[in-house]
């Protein structure tokens, strides 16, 4: 059990060192990064409970391909929604696009 509790240790800290960066990067690229942090976090604490407290063994890998194929989806959309916006205003910063709101 101890062990399990150091897998969600560092599955949590991944996935607060996620939070922290998409509060405090400037760029979407680092959003992006801090992002795939948040996501490998749950993505851990969900095979570290399938390991240790699971009956049925793919319960937790099927969770985690889904946070996988989530994730890859996730990075080619918003890789082609930077690059649009990198196109027209030549900045990756969200606070110097402006002319999106409204």
């Amino acid at each position: 059990m101890e062990q399990l509790i150091t897998y969600l240790i560092l599955g949590a800290l991944m996935f607060c060192i996620g939070i922290f960066g998409i509060l405090q990067h400037i760029t979407l690229i680092g959003m992006l990064i801090s992002t795939e942090l948040i996501l490998n976090g749950a993505a851990l604490n969900f095979m570290a409970f399938n390991m240790f407290l699971s009956k049925d063994a793919a319960v937790g890998q099927v969770f985690t391909l889904f946070i996988m194929g989530l994730a890859a989806a996730e990075t080619a959309i918003a890789l082609s929604i930077i690059i649009t916006i990198y196109r027209r205003f030549r900045e990756i910063k969200p606070d110097s696009v402006t002319e999106l709101k409204g």
